[in-house]
């Protein structure tokens, strides 16, 4: 048999794929991994997780030193935004961090191929660089990792000008007088709320009657209020059934979801952030007969291994959620599968985080899901008004809430809005992937004060035995 150009060719240089490339270099591989963008890192790091996060924290400092920092004694006069430089700081953010993925690829002897991949048979992969030259590369495992993309809506052609998508959302030129953002999930709220801190008006229209719906409903309703709070304005049970551009911006016809009537509104610009889909295109599924289920997702065993052999996949190519972290778990436990290792991801135990301000983190199940399955449980909740960090800085708005077995006491959901949440959230998702209890956290020592003693409060609140409150 002819010896094979590497041992695992990984197409795809997001979260996902360049772990998964490290971790098979790590263990001997001899791995290539193919990437059609010039840079490393994929769309979170490019487009993505990166420079939004680089833009919310700016923002908020921005907004902080304009409206909030003289209750804390300090006073600033004549406050200005340069744009431009916050742009330039994100930018350099995005090189930095790509740069060191370049050389995390040459520490481990991975081949770096700029270009376009496809599948043309087991072990064979095509690669179109993007002067159109052609090669082929052979590999006895193939590991999908191309991520996903924006969703779009017939009425809404993402022009990247006037209607943009999240990757137009981060490079705004000058902050838009009206942003129209279409979709009410994390994306768009965050950058959304990116937006209403340097200065727009923002409104977001959500064809539910409900923002972010896999939130924890009580979580989720906190969020709504707050958000109003800081004037973000919200149209829910509306769908936006057609769109035109104008000399000043974007004329968005709407309809009621409920009762039919119609409404517009005009923008100057309109965020389309109606979720993500799985990208496949061009990958030469179809002509392997790869299967996918009827979201457009690839189809998986256990082991991450399509229908055909040596194939596997990983990532927001995959059912599950679309986070740049659950691409990297799996990254790294597909590496070490192949290798003949024994490894698995506890999905249970994925947390998800909203970085607005306050955060919105969550791990396991909802109150929604647990009824639902019949799970008897019981609830501990806290308020981040009664902790004294969160006074001392000024940010007591929201709560943590622990669901736990009735039975059992062991934890099978936390939610957290407040401050720092998707650092908080990590002490729960440890508690709960050691298949810990409330009552292992309650009688954890927490240190004061600190915003974390919000969790232990919460869960001595399930056994009703919080101390103060």
């Amino acid at each position: 048999m002819a010896q094979k150009d590497y041992d695992i060719i990984v197409i795809g240089a997001g979260p996902g794929g360049y772990v998964a490339a490290i971790r098979a270099a790590q263990l001997g591989f001899r791995v290539a991994c193919i990437e059609q963008r010039e840079t490393l890192g994929g769309t979170c790091l490019n487009v993505g997780c990166i420079p939004s996060k680089a833009l919310l924290h700016a923002s908020e400092e921005y907004s902080q030193i304009e409206k909030g920092i003289e209750k804390h004694g300090i006073k600033v006069d004549g406050v200005t935004l340069d744009l431009k430089i916050m742009m330039e700081h994100k930018n350099n953010i995005i090189e930095k961090l790509t740069n060191g993925i370049d050389m995390l690829f040459e520490k481990n002897n991975i081949t770096h191929i700029i270009g376009r991949g496809k599948i043309l048979d087991q072990g064979l992969v095509a690669v179109t660089n993007n002067k159109n030259d052609k090669n082929t590369i052979s590999s006895s495992h193939i590991i999908i990792a191309t991520g996903s993309k924006p969703a779009t809506l017939d009425c809404l052609p993402i022009d990247e000008s006037r209607i943009v998508s999240s990757t137009g959302a981060l490079n705004f030129e000058k902050v838009p007088e009206h942003l129209a953002v279409v979709g009410a999930g994390y994306i768009g709220l965050e950058l959304g709320s990116v937006w209403k801190r340097l200065g727009s008006k923002v409104t977001v229209i959500e064809f539910l009657d409900e923002i972010t719906p896999d939130l924890d409903k009580e979580i989720a309703n906190q969020f709504l209020r707050i958000l109003k709070r800081q004037k973000i304005k919200f149209k829910l049970n509306h769908k936006v059934v057609d769109s035109e551009i104008t000399s000043t911006g974007v004329c968005l016809k709407l309809e009621n979801t409920e009762n039919g009537s119609a409404g517009s509104i005009e923008a100057e610009k309109v965020l389309v952030a109606a979720g993500r889909k799985p990208y496949t295109t061009n990958l030469g599924l179809e002509t392997l007969d790869i299967k996918m289920n009827n979201g457009g997702f690839i189809v998986i065993d256990n082991f991450f291994r399509t229908n055909v052999e040596g194939i596997y996949a990983i990532g927001d190519v995959v059912p599950g959620p679309m986070l740049a972290h659950k691409a990297e778990e799996e990254g790294v436990a597909l590496a070490e599968i192949i290798a003949g290792k024994n490894h698995n991801v506890n999905y249970n135990t994925i947390p998800s985080v909203i970085y607005t301000n306050p955060e919105v983190a969550s791990v396991g199940k909802t109150e929604e899901q647990l009824v639902d399955k019949n799970i008897n449980f019981k609830v501990g909740t806290f308020p981040f008004s009664a902790n004294g960090r969160a006074r001392a800085i000024s940010s007591t708005d929201g709560f943590v809430k622990i669901l736990a077995c009735s039975e059992t006491d062991t934890i099978l959901g936390v939610h957290i809005i407040g401050a720092d949440a998707g650092t908080l959230i990590a002490e729960a998702v440890m508690a709960m992937e050691l298949g810990g209890s409330a009552e292992d956290i309650a009688r954890t020592c927490h240190a004061h004060p600190a915003l974390n003693e919000a969790i232990k409060e919460a869960a001595l609140a399930v056994n009703n035995r919080a101390i103060h409150y």
